[in-house]
């Protein structure tokens, strides 16, 4: 696999689908792909999703009703979305679209059963409310 070479496909149209959540991105080389908001985030590239190597990925949760509010241009080469929870970090380069785009259902399907394991879910409403500060739980 090598860097971005003028062979690799290059997105022709980007486009929000705000109602149905949907980004569709269409690449120069006729295919044309939709992802989900949630799967964009959940697959987010930065750092804070992937963390610092193979396995340290850190399971984003509760994102069923993530938004992006709009999309930055880096450069030629990439976007920036920026997600309604605040998220911003994450560049999009149209190799990693690609990669995406071809590999989709593989990839939620294997982060569905990950969620499944850990006892994960894709729905703020059903995860645990953050950890009680210390002290002040009312047993003594």
């Amino acid at each position: 696999m090598a860097g971005l070479s003028k062979d690799d496909p290059v997105p022709t149209e980007i486009k929000l689908h705000q109602r149905s959540r949907l980004m569709e991105v269409a690449f120069d080389d006729g295919q044309r792909f939709e992802f989900s908001y949630e799967f964009l985030r959940v697959f987010s590239p930065s750092a804070e999703v992937r963390g610092h190597g193979v396995g340290q990925e850190v399971l984003q949760l509760g994102k069923r009703d993530v938004d992006i509010e709009r999309i930055e241009p880096v450069g030629n080469y990439a976007i920036r979305p920026v997600f309604s929870d605040g998220h911003d970090s994450g560049l999009y380069s149209w190799d990693y679209l690609y990669q995406l785009g071809e590999n989709r259902d593989d990839l939620w399907q294997t982060y569905l059963v990950r969620l499944e394991a850990e006892g994960g879910s894709r729905d703020p409403a059903d995860l645990p409310p953050p950890a009680p500060k210390a002290g002040g739980c009312g047993h003594h």
